[in-house]
């Protein structure tokens, strides 16, 4: 079962749809409101919600020793194209297009409100394959014709009890791992597939810092997860959703049959 939308919360909803659709190609459902918007992104949709400037600041961190949300990945072709594209539009990047572990190309930029995006080009190769026949569909989706979503990418704590609970409750599957010999921290990855999409989880051999999720602020809200009800604490967003929290702070709601309708 896969990731089937995910909420990003922004203080300027056309400012941030003219962003998606110009960088990343996401394609516009229905018509959009000054308080919403939702895009196309081929295997999931990413939803837009108008915040106040007035709510505060984000506690999120960039440093991905902070459990929770890291970043949204999306797949993409011609990498260093797109990637100058964006840059030349002046847009702020954490990481420029470069080489990485799996045998894939990479880059890190923000959208308007500080979310932290990731292009990634190429299939993956393994460092251990723990499930053939996931890597099998995952590669048959094949070469974007356009920027499709591939994963939320999360720090955890503890990947035997994060396997688990996502398999349990919403389908996910151990497929892969990636490890990062050359990071003094201890990093390693692994991908849990659920249907054509992904929950990338960071592993660090060092403490990582907690936080709680803010649902009322510019940047990533949540995630919407198809599955079961899960046993986990609840926060109420802004328009009333019921968003679940794991232990690592990641929140998500359950889809309903209706677009981004929360649950």
């Amino acid at each position: 079962m896969p990731i089937k939308n995910v909420v990003v919360n922004c203080t300027d909803v056309q400012r941030s749809v003219e962003f998606y659709t110009r960088f990343l190609e996401l394609g516009v459902v229905g018509e959009p409101t000054p308080e919403r918007a939702v895009l196309d992104a081929v295997t999931a949709t990413v939803e837009l919600r108008a915040v106040s400037n007035d709510r505060g600041q984000s506690t999120w961190s960039p440093d991905d020793l902070q459990k929770g949300f890291r970043h949204i990945g999306f797949k993409v072709d011609r990498i260093d194209e797109r990637a100058g594209v964006v840059k030349d539009a002046g847009v702020e990047f954490k990481l420029d297009p470069l080489d990485a572990e799996g045998n894939v190309r990479i880059c890190f930029f923000y959208d308007p409100d500080g979310t932290l995006l990731e292009m990634i080009q190429g299939d993956l190769e393994y460092a251990e394959v723990l499930d053939a026949a996931g890597v099998a569909r995952e590669r048959s989706l094949g070469v974007p014709e356009r920027p499709r979503f591939d994963h939320v990418a999360v720090t955890i704590e503890d990947r035997g009890a994060t396997a688990a609970h996502y398999h349990e409750h919403h389908g996910f599957d151990f497929i892969g791992t990636i490890e990062q010999p050359h990071d003094s921290r201890g990093f390693h990855i692994g991908y849990l597939k659920g249907g054509d999409t992904v929950l990338e989880v960071f592993t660090y051999d060092v403490p990582k810092t907690s936080r709680d999720p803010q649902l009322d602020v510019a940047g990533f809200a949540y995630a919407e997860l198809a599955g079961d009800p899960p046993d986990l604490p609840v926060a109420i967003s802004p328009d009333g959703t019921k968003v679940y929290v794991d232990p690592d702070g990641f929140p998500y709601t359950i889809s309903t049959d209706a677009v981004g309708s929360g649950a």
